[in-house]
């Protein structure tokens, strides 16, 4: 993520990111999918225990928030442009090297957890962030008291220990960083504690206590999309690149690529393989899957898939 580094003190300083700002209005977006069932906490932190299941991030299983999250802040731009004039502003969602959290924490909409992620007393942490920079003053809104006590229960459960200290995370070894921005291959060490998890992970917001209060979004882009809200692992490794694509459009996946999609795939196969609950059908489709792949034209699936198989037969 060197793009961050390249512009330097711009991240803390919205008026050199874009000149004439002078204020910025933050905003945030639920993204629990309507239908969420009351107990969704237990089923998700459930789902890491099924060897053969492919488990995407909640908020990647429907539509690309950038799309959505940057459509209804420019409506808002409009609605405020129709009661005071023309105005200077730009939208931001995740789309540039803007210090999110940070700004959000300081206009109110929570504070900052120890897994590093903006926290609500209304909300968890289950929700988008973005933010309209505009050319005129407005005034402050007060930041709110921080809630997370003595509590460490995001820290103990990172699988990889990212989280390296209170309001501390170490992106290399976070599971979201690895399998969505990280494109070689993943440090073998790593590997057994990704588990199942092919894009992203929610370990530290299913551990927190606060987010028992995540409200369900009422928009309807955030529906799973089918193949990404439940799925096998032998089934996401079945999808063509065309396949791939197809199923991945408008969605936040589709920017890994149809190889990196493989590699985290079989990445988890590896990891069922190792797993002693499979049932030897199980297991042959999964060494199947594998097989598929191994002479793929990206030397990073070849080396993941080789890996794999080895889980799956000793004398591979």
């Amino acid at each position: 993520m060197g793009y961050m580094q390249s512009h330097g003190m711009k991240r803390a300083r919205p008026a050199e990111l874009v000149p004439g700002t002078v204020s910025v209005i933050t905003a945030r977006m639920d993204y629990l999918p309507q239908g969420t069932p009351p107990d969704w906490l237990a089923q998700e932190s459930a789902r890491s225990l099924q060897p053969g299941e492919a488990v995407v991030s909640l908020y990647a299983r429907g539509r690309d928030y950038h799309k959505v999250l940057r459509g209804r802040l420019q409506h808002l731009q409009d609605r405020i442009a129709q009661a005071i004039g023309p105005f200077g502003h730009r939208v931001f969602t995740d789309s540039a090297p803007v210090l999110e959290a940070e700004l959000a924490t300081r206009s109110g909409l929570g504070w900052r957890g120890k897994h590093t992620l903006v926290l609500s007393r209304e909300a968890g942490s289950m929700f988008f962030l973005g933010e309209l920079f505009v050319d005129f003053a407005l005034p402050d809104t007060p930041a709110v008291s921080p809630h997370c006590g003595q509590c460490t229960a995001c820290m103990d459960l990172c699988p990889t220990q990212a989280i390296v200290g209170p309001y501390r995370l170490d992106a290399r070894r976070c599971i979201s960083y690895l399998t969505i921005e990280h494109a070689g291959p993943i440090d073998e060490a790593l590997r057994p504690l990704i588990g199942n998890r092919i894009y992203g992970c929610d370990d530290c917001q299913l551990a927190c206590p606060w987010n028992k209060f995540a409200q369900v979004s009422t928009v309807p882009d955030w529906q799973p999309r089918e193949g990404l809200g439940s799925s096998s692992i032998v089934q996401g490794m079945s999808w063509s690149e065309a396949e791939f694509l197809r199923r991945t459009e408008g969605s936040a996946i589709r920017r890994i690529g149809h190889a990196r999609w493989l590699r985290n795939l079989a990445l988890a196969a590896g990891n069922a393989l190792s797993a002693t609950s499979l049932t030897p059908a199980q297991r042959q489709d999964l060494l199947m899957a594998l097989s598929a792949h191994l002479n793929h034209s990206d030397p990073v699936v070849q080396e993941q898939v080789a890996w794999s198989l080895a889980k799956g037969t000793p004398n591979f």
